[in-house]
């Protein structure tokens, strides 16, 4: 292994590493702490549900890419291949969905309490459930090319390689079914991109104006900061705002990998390190943005006076 391989190893391992412990710590977080004090809002839910598919991701790609990027080659076979990369796809589609649905949903809380708004604010609530049930319904077929296509490492000219992740590849039988397979994952995620990007527009838009109309009210050493809503508004802001940043630079890089004729092996290494940041710093978004955790631990247990002896 070169030193590039190296440097390559190490960033893959220490991602990997921090994002488990942050991802285990949040749904730790959110299912034990957070529900023996307080009641899990909708907003929780779709938060845990975020966590769940970053933690698929990490288990997948993440345990595949650092055993790669550590000199193991031939780990998987072809049912290995399949499984593992469905598992990650799926995911990967999932966290798209939820952070849509985080973005709707906050932006409906926050929106102002007219007599339009008020029946939703109050039927949406309801629709998490069958919206996370649907997302895995539509990932799961989005993504079932990946168990046709998808087997191990491969040098055989007789196919189409679409992506060579040197211990996994993705084949076609043409280069128009690789072209439809592409195109279909891309509308996917360019509408629920664009759409999480116009809610949080619409959210920076509502906090900025109630900021200027409450400026001039508000009491010396009071903040909008501190209301919940516009908490979870700035939190949900930031998730949509690092993934799209990092679904952008991902679409790029990825288009020019399909069309370069030799991979260039620091392209794929950076496209596979930049696949697990989200599912690597979102929690993290997440647990920083959250005031409930700082009261959890400021929160000291009582003191008792009763001898148990």
């Amino acid at each position: 292994m070169n030193a590039i391989e190296i440097s390559f190893g190490i960033v893959i391992l220490l991602q990997f590493s921090i994002g488990v412990s942050v991802n285990m710590f949040s749904l730790l977080f959110y299912t034990c702490m957070v529900s023996d004090r307080y009641k899990l809002s909708s907003s929780d839910l779709l938060l845990t549900h975020l966590i769940l598919a970053n933690t698929v991701m990490l288990f997948t790609s993440g345990i595949s890419e650092t055993m790669h990027a550590w000199g193991l080659r031939d780990f998987l076979d072809n049912v290995g291949c399949k499984i593992i990369m469905y598992l990650y796809r799926v995911a990967r589609g999932l966290a798209i969905c939820t952070t849509y649905f985080l973005s709707i949903f906050q932006a409906i809380t926050i929106s102002p309490s007219t007599s339009q708004w008020a029946g939703i604010k109050t039927k949406f609530p309801k629709y998490i459930l069958p919206s996370c049930i649907l997302s895995w319904i539509l990932n799961m077929l989005v993504e079932i090319d990946v168990l046709i296509y998808m087997t191990g490492p491969q040098n055989s000219s007789s196919v189409w390689i679409i992506l060579d992740l040197k211990y996994c590849s993705k084949a076609s039988a043409s280069a128009e079914i690789a072209l439809m397979i592409v195109t279909v994952r891309s509308l996917r995620d360019v509408f629920f991109v664009g759409l999480m990007s116009a809610a949080s527009s619409y959210m920076v838009f509502i906090l900025h104006r109630h900021h200027r109309r409450v400026q001039h009210l508000r009491r010396p050493g009071h903040s909008t900061r501190m209301m919940p809503e516009v908490q979870a508004a700035r939190r949900v802001i930031a998730l949509v705002t690092l993934y799209v940043l990092l679904y952008g630079r991902q679409s790029i890089v990825l288009s020019i990998l399909l069309n370069m004729k030799e991979k260039s092996s620091l392209l794929v290494n950076s496209h596979m390190v930049f696949s697990l940041t989200f599912a690597t710093v979102s929690p993290i978004l997440m647990i920083i943005n959250d005031r409930r955790i700082h009261t959890i631990w400021k929160r000291e247990p009582p003191v008792s006076n009763t001898d148990i002896s």
